[in-house]
């Protein structure tokens, strides 16, 4: 009885195990993400919206997801095929997948690691390039911390 219930209880254990990579994406296309099912690369928390999520496609087909943009550059930087990857960002003004490095960026916009880098389709004034955000998540120069916090936000 007790080995019966240990593969049972193994079973569910691994149907439930939360997504963090897929293979075989070769067309290095956007991927449906299971919310609620599927983990930050590099952060590991559970990715509960798809709002301004990312994800990044090796050239053979292996894809990871983030709940940030933020994630995904801190993530891709130590690639060795960061450069040959295709990264992708879920915008907050048109709702669909983008090329990450063509978005634009806001600086102090709602995020789920609280970075403050909304990715958008649409350029306006106060939003950034992809190499701009990027050096300033490499820099750490973003909401989470306080002295830039204070300065973008007055608080």
């Amino acid at each position: 009885m007790v080995v019966v219930i240990a593969i049972i209880f193994v079973s569910m254990v691994k149907e439930n195990q939360p997504v963090t990579i897929v293979t075989g994406n070769t067309e290095m296309k956007p991927l449906p993400i299971d919310i609620n099912h599927t983990n930050d690369t590099q952060c590991a928390m559970l990715i509960k919206t798809i709002y301004n999520t990312a994800q990044a496609v090796a050239p053979d087909g292996r894809t990871w997801f983030f709940d940030d943009p933020g994630c995904l550059v801190l993530w891709i930087e130590e690639r060795p095929f960061k450069a040959e990857a295709k990264l992708w960002v879920h915008t907050i003004d048109t709702n669909k997948w983008i090329d990450a490095r063509k978005a634009h960026y806001g600086i102090t916009d709602r995020s789920v690691m609280h970075y403050g880098f909304g990715s958008r389709e649409n350029k306006t004034n106060q939003t950034i390039d992809f190499d701009e955000m990027r050096l300033r998540m490499l820099r750490g120069e973003n909401l989470t911390d306080p002295k830039i916090r204070k300065k973008l936000l007055g608080i």
